[in-house]
């Protein structure tokens, strides 16, 4: 399947975090804009998650290890790792999750 990222409608899957999705068969991948100041909360999850900032400043905090992260850092959230994470400036952020997050769908 062909996607262009233009025609993708955008989600809000919590305050101040808007994305576009795109679901496989064993993975889906977020393109966010992130508000600044926008918070995720502390919490886990059983996909295993990369994190790659494209534009800003995000703060983000693994098993309690906290980084700030610029544009081009990649991150890998273990399955189950606890983290949060908040845009210490309006980011552009893109998430791969695997297996598929169904409740993004």
């Amino acid at each position: 399947m062909n996607y262009n990222l233009q025609h993708i409608p955008v989600k809000e899957i919590m305050p101040g975090y808007h994305a576009k999705m795109i679901h496989g068969e064993k993975l889906s991948i977020a393109y966010w804009n992130v508000e600044k100041g926008a918070q995720v909360p502390e919490h886990s999850h059983e996909h295993e998650q990369v994190m790659q900032v494209l534009e800003g400043q995000f703060e983000f905090t693994v098993d309690g290890v906290t980084k700030i992260y610029n544009p081009n850092d990649v991150v890998v959230i273990p399955s189950f790792a606890v983290h949060s994470g908040k845009a210490l400036t309006a980011c552009k952020l893109m998430d791969v999750f695997s297996p598929v997050r169904e409740e993004y769908k």
